[in-house]
C-alpha cells in the first residue's frame, strides 16, 4: 500500500461541523474567516509550543513566506482542514489528512494529523475537531480506517485518540511515537 499521489480524493471535499465548529478545505474555510488570508491564519496557529512535538522540519516560529511554503508543501501531499469557530470565527485549529490506497482499491486508510491552536488549547477543541472527523468519516464508505500519531509523552492528544474510539496498534511505535489507529467496520 502505498501513499496517493493524486490530493486525498475521499478526503478533499470533506467538511462537517460540530457544536462550536465549521471544518472543510483550508483555502475555502480561510476564505469565509474574519479578513485573514490562509498563511496569516496557519502561522498564527503554528507557533513554537503547537509545532514542538511535531517532526523538525516543521518546528519553531512560522512568518508568513515560511506559512505559505508550508500551506504549498501540505496542498501537494494531501488535504488539510481548517477549523473555526462559530460564534468568534477565530482558527482554532488543522487536520492534515493524507490517504493510503492501493490503486487497485477503491478504500482507503487516512493517516491524520491534528493542531490545535495554543490560545484553543484545554477547552475541548482537539477532541471535537478529531470527533467530528471520525462521524464525516463513518458515513463514507470509501474510509476504511484512521490513524494517528502521536509522541507517547502527550497525554492531551492520547485522550484526544482515546476519546474519538482509536486504540494503540500493537508493535508500530518507536521510543517516541505511539501509533492509534479506529477501523470501520467494510
Amino acid at each position: 500500500m502505498g501513499l496517493r499521489q493524486d490530493p486525498a480524493p475521499a478526503c478533499a471535499a470533506c467538511a462537517y461541523t460540530t457544536e462550536r465548529l465549521t471544518v472543510g478545505p483550508w483555502h475555502a474555510v480561510a476564505a469565509e474567516g474574519a479578513g485573514a488570508d490562509l498563511a496569516s491564519t496557519v502561522a498564527a496557529i503554528l507557533t513554537p509550543a503547537v509545532t514542538a512535538s511535531l517532526p523538525d522540519e516543521w518546528q519553531g516560529p512560522f512568518g508568513l513566506e515560511r506559512a505559505r511554503r508550508w500551506i504549498e508543501q501540505r496542498d501537494g501531499e494531501g488535504a488539510t482542514l481548517l477549523a473555526r469557530d462559530h460564534v468568534s470565527g477565530q482558527a482554532v485549529g488543522l487536520l492534515v489528512l493524507h490517504e493510503r490506497a492501493d490503486a487497485s482499491d477503491p478504500v482507503v486508510d487516512v493517516r491524520l494529523g491534528y493542531l490545535v491552536a495554543e490560545s484553543a488549547w484545554g477547552q475541548g477543541y482537539g477532541r471535537e475537531l478529531v470527533g467530528g472527523f471520525v462521524g464525516w468519516c463513518r458515513g463514507q464508505p470509501a474510509v476504511r480506517s484512521l490513524a494517528g500519531g502521536v509522541e507517547a509523552g502527550n497525554v492531551a492528544s492520547i485522550r484526544i485518540l482515546e476519546a474519538c474510539g482509536f486504540v494503540p496498534e500493537a508493535g508500530a511505535a518507536d521510543d517516541d511515537a505511539l501509533l492509534y489507529r479506529l477501523d470501520f467496520a467494510t
